[in-house]
């Protein structure tokens, strides 16, 4: 691999966030030169760069996680300056003495990084006074709260769209790889189809895991976020079909490989595989309903906030497709493992979507 390509993302940083972070810039340093009588405000510079991140809750953290890291480099360098003076040796102690103590108090990488950092910009800026450090602490402070109120007043970002769309996606595919099964019970398919619908199965679990990340996204954003509103209401609905999809993952990967693994010429001819067959396809006529549910919530309606259906929870399978479950009265001799371990998942997802006790 290209070491240069490791330099670029694979997708641009929203073009809304960097005009906040420069006008967060701009601002912070205007103000620290209003209040504070200086040179260059570089604290506020560098927290107002660090602060805005894609949530007001990610920017409330940085700005404690700065101010923490700050006030222990300064207070740590300003002790020794006034103790031992500014020789290159005494900066090289001091950065020395902040990596270990950020080490012992576990602070975060941001607030251990800049410890040294500040540390070492105090010593090697020019006079070190007990002003000139409070003014240091004063200007990482205005620039972190400065960052914080841009990121909040300026279009706060809400990013519930992107998760509501990835569990859309994750339950249509899931009723796919359902329906897959009762087309390849129906039709016969050889080893080789089998294996492309295993491994199509396999990846709704990377499918899934990138859905609840965008969940998690979704979640950070709306913390602290006066846009929030009725987004949390679907954001919780999101997770809790998610919730109900894992489970439907992890089912129906289990009986692709079962299939997979036993599979055999006469199996179709088989009456009870018909029926499995016919239940399956039910199922995924279920899943892709739920799916369609989820989709039917609108997320951005015309005045900006969140609109809702007035329909039924997407977590609840409304009058779902699903029969009793199925008897069979004499197993088959060759078959009757891959018989019993398919009604078996078939009874656990009908638990599933109908939110029966196991």
């Amino acid at each position: 691999m290209n070491p240069v390509s490791r330099l670029r993302s694979s997708s641009r940083t929203p073009f809304l966030q960097v005009v906040k972070t420069a006008v967060a810039v701009v601002a912070a340093v205007l103000l620290c030169r209003l209040v504070i009588d200086g040179p260059f405000p570089t604290f506020a510079a560098i927290a107002a760069l660090l602060v805005v991140q894609p949530s007001i809750n990610q920017s409330f953290v940085k700005g404690l996680e700065r101010s923490a890291g700050v006030v222990l480099g300064v207070v740590l360098a300003t002790g020794f300056h006034l103790w031992l003076g500014d020789a290159v040796w005494v900066v090289l102690v001091v950065i020395v003495l902040a990596i270990l103590l950020s080490w012992a108090l576990r602070l975060t990488p941001t607030s251990a990084t800049q410890v040294g950092i500040s540390g070492m910009l105090v010593l090697t800026a020019g006079v070190v006074t007990p002003n000139y450090s409070a003014d240091r602490i004063l200007e990482t402070v205005i620039g972190a709260v400065v960052a914080l109120v841009v990121n909040a007043l300026i279009v706060p970002p809400v990013l519930l769209e992107p998760a509501h769309l990835a569990v859309a996606r994750l339950a249509r595919d899931t009723a796919a790889a359902f329906e897959r099964i009762a087309i390849g019970l129906t039709e016969g398919w050889d080893d080789d189809r089998w294996h492309e619908a295993l491994l199509q199965a396999r990846a709704l679990r990377q499918q899934h895991a990138r859905a609840e990340a965008s969940l998690t996204a979704a979640g950070e954003s709306l913390t602290m976020n006066p846009r929030g509103g009725r987004h949390r209401t679907i954001l919780q609905r999101d997770v809790a079909v998610a919730e109900h999809l894992r489970v439907l993952v992890t089912r129906v990967t289990g009986m692709t490989r079962a299939i997979r693994d036993n599979t055999a010429p006469g199996l179709r001819s088989d009456p009870v595989v018909g029926s499995i067959a016919t239940e399956v396809a039910r199922i995924g006529a279920d899943v892709r309903a739920l799916s369609a549910r989820v989709e039917a919530t609108r997320i951005d309606a015309p005045d900006g906030t969140a609109a809702l259906d007035e329909g039924p929870d997407p977590a609840e399978a409304a009058a779902p497709a699903l029969t009793a479950p199925l008897r069979v009265v004499r197993p088959n001799s060759q078959h009757w493992v891959l018989i019993g371990a398919l009604l078996e998942d078939i009874r656990r997802v009908r638990e599933e979507l109908l939110g029966e006790d196991d």
